[in-house]
């Protein structure tokens, strides 16, 4: 039965994946993509991680342009090299969930997680694509089991494990800097003080801090990521009226007398063969980083409206735009919509029946998934990688009206 489960579940994972990849693959390498490819990409054939051969950057988080690298390295950047990995990590994720709701609901329960989580129709279609978001949700289900075995075991080592995922989250997306702090709370709330969330942390923080003094080594600064000017996009006098027009913050106007070029403009000079212009990434962040904080000292009422906009996109059931949105015609506008308000439904139902150690932790990583919208901004791609949490507290729904003689341990 369990061989049944999984069999299941690497199916509902792999042949839609399949179908799209197929459909989309002369657009795979060409459309929707991620930076870390062009860091990636440098890399692999001039050993720099940046965007410029000879100077390297931090203008990215590193984790998905370090998993591109050894499959250019020994596949080439072809659509299918790219493609089948990806499916491979969708794949993986699902199986992860499936044993989330094994650990807490039971095994048809997980199941139903997992298959349902994996189809979601955005997910089928953006993760083939070029895009981290793929990552993401990789580490967050393995970050989300590993929390509950610490905590059910009261065990350092899954904690020390689980803070391991906490830092590689971390270096995939800068938004969830906060995150190993949010699991040990929850740690706390579980066991009570002991070893175990500080080892989460500093776990966490070990795992972050070899790309943290690299920054320090070879920019001048400690920094997760140089990339101040995407803070700077999401918060300006021009941002709200933008994302209100259905555009994204790639579409805000840099500022007159900003530092040029940023390390993308950098990239376009070197290409053009007008020869390399060194770029201070660090005074270009702090440059960026000061202006979003003159913008939130001085505007906090725009900041407000801003911040509300942002949530509504974060958690809109329709697919809101982003600078890497892949979904396009029915999925998009039909299928997309429907089965986010339906899992939405699910979700919120499931908060009464899922056990507390599920629902209480889902909560609060969705609830700090919220807060990051606010901060930056909200965009469907944001928040995808953990509606996989909602699928689990919809699965607590369906074990409850599940015929008890289906139900496994």
């Amino acid at each position: 039965m369990r061989r049944l489960h999984l069999w299941l579940i690497a199916f509902a994972a792999i042949a839609p994946r399949l179908v799209v990849l197929l459909h989309e693959r002369a657009a795979i390498l060409t459309s929707f993509t991620d930076k870390s490819d062009d860091f990636a990409l440098t890399f692999v054939h001039h050993g720099t991680f940046g965007l410029v051969p000879g100077e390297p950057s931090a203008y990215t988080q590193p984790l998905y342009g370090f998993f591109l690298v050894p499959i250019y390295w020994i596949f080439g950047r072809e659509w299918w090299s790219v493609g089948f990995a990806q499916i491979l990590v969708a794949t993986a994720t699902a199986f992860l969930v499936y044993a989330i709701g094994a650990r807490v609901l039971s095994r048809a329960a997980g199941t139903f997680a997992a298959v349902v989580a994996t189809l979601n129709p955005y997910l089928v279609w953006h993760d083939v694509h070029l895009n981290r978001e793929v990552l993401d949700q990789l580490v967050a289900a393995a970050l989300v089991l590993c929390v509950l075995v610490a905590a059910d075991r009261r065990s350092v080592p899954w904690a020390i494990a689980a803070g391991i995922y906490g830092g590689l989250a971390i270096l995939g997306n800068v938004r969830l800097a906060l995150v190993p702090v949010v699991v040990a709370l929850y740690l706390v709330f579980r066991t009570g003080w002991t070893w175990a969330p500080l080892a989460l942390v500093a776990a966490s923080a070990l795992t972050v801090a070899p790309w943290v003094v690299r920054n320090r080594v070879e920019l001048g600064c400690f920094a997760l990521t140089t990339d101040g000017r995407a803070l700077w996009k999401a918060n300006n006098l021009q941002t709200y009226g933008l994302l209100s027009h259905g555009k994204w913050i790639d579409d805000v106007r840099d500022p007159p007398g900003h530092p040029f070029p940023n390390p993308e403009e950098a990239r376009v000079i070197y290409q053009r063969g007008d020869g390399k212009y060194h770029v201070d990434e660090c005074a270009n962040e702090s440059y960026y980083q000061h202006r979003a904080w003159l913008f939130v000292r001085e505007h906090p009422g725009a900041k407000a409206k801003l911040a509300g906009l942002a949530v509504r996109m974060e958690w809109d059931p329709r697919t809101t735009a982003s600078a890497t949105d892949s979904g396009h015609g029915a999925i998009r506008r039909w299928a997309q919509p429907v089965y986010t308000s339906l899992l939405y439904a699910l979700g919120l139902l499931g908060v009464l029946f899922a056990p507390r150690r599920l629902s209480v932790l889902a909560l609060a990583l969705l609830a700090y998934q919220t807060f990051a919208a606010v901060v930056f901004v909200g965009a469907t791609r944001y928040r995808i990688p953990t509606d996989f949490l909602i699928a689990l507290l919809a699965a607590a729904v369906f074990e409850r009206v599940l015929p008890r003689r289906l139900r496994a341990p």
